[in-house]
C-alpha cells in the first residue's frame, strides 16, 4: 500500500457536554497539528499517489470552515460534543467527498482510504481511517 501525508494546522474554540470532560466543559481553545494521509494499492499513471499539492490545498481549504472558529457557534455542532476524534472523522468525510468530487484530480480516484489525525499535543492524539 502507498500512501501520502500532508499537514496542516487549525485552531478553535469549543466547550464539552457531560462531566466526563472536567474543565473542558467550559469555552476553551485548541490549536490542531492535522495530517491527511491519502492511501492506494497501486501508484497512478503519473507513479505517485496523489498531487501532494492540491493534497494540501483541499485540506487547507476543508479546515479554513473551522479555523478561528468557535464551534459552539456553528448550527450544524449544536449540542454536539465536537470532540478531537469527531473532528477527525468530518475532516476526512469531507476529504472523501473533495476526492468524488473531482477537487484532487481524476487519478485521485483510485485512493481507497483517507486517514486524518489531529496532534492536541506532542503527547496525544486521536485518529480516524476510512475507505473512499
Amino acid at each position: 500500500m502507498f500512501s501520502i501525508t500532508v499537514r496542516d494546522h487549525m485552531m478553535i474554540a469549543h466547550s464539552f457536554q457531560g462531566e466526563v470532560f472536567g474543565p473542558a466543559q467550559r469555552l476553551h481553545g485548541a490549536t490542531f497539528l492535522v495530517d491527511a494521509t491519502f492511501r492506494r494499492s497501486e501508484l497512478d499513471d503519473d507513479n505517485i499517489v496523489v498531487d501532494m499539492g492540491l493534497a494540501g490545498t483541499e485540506l487547507r481549504s476543508v479546515i479554513d470552515d473551522l479555523n478561528y472558529r468557535n464551534l459552539d457557534d456553528k448550527e450544524e455542532f449544536k449540542g454536539v460534543n465536537t470532540s478531537t476524534e469527531f473532528l477527525a472523522a468530518l475532516i476526512a468525510d469531507r476529504l472523501v467527498d473533495r476526492i468524488h468530487q473531482g477537487a484532487l484530480g481524476k487519478n485521485a480516484l483510485g485512493i481507497s482510504q483517507v486517514a486524518v489525525t489531529l496532534h492536541e499535543s506532542h503527547v496525544a492524539w486521536a485518529s480516524f481511517e476510512r475507505s473512499v
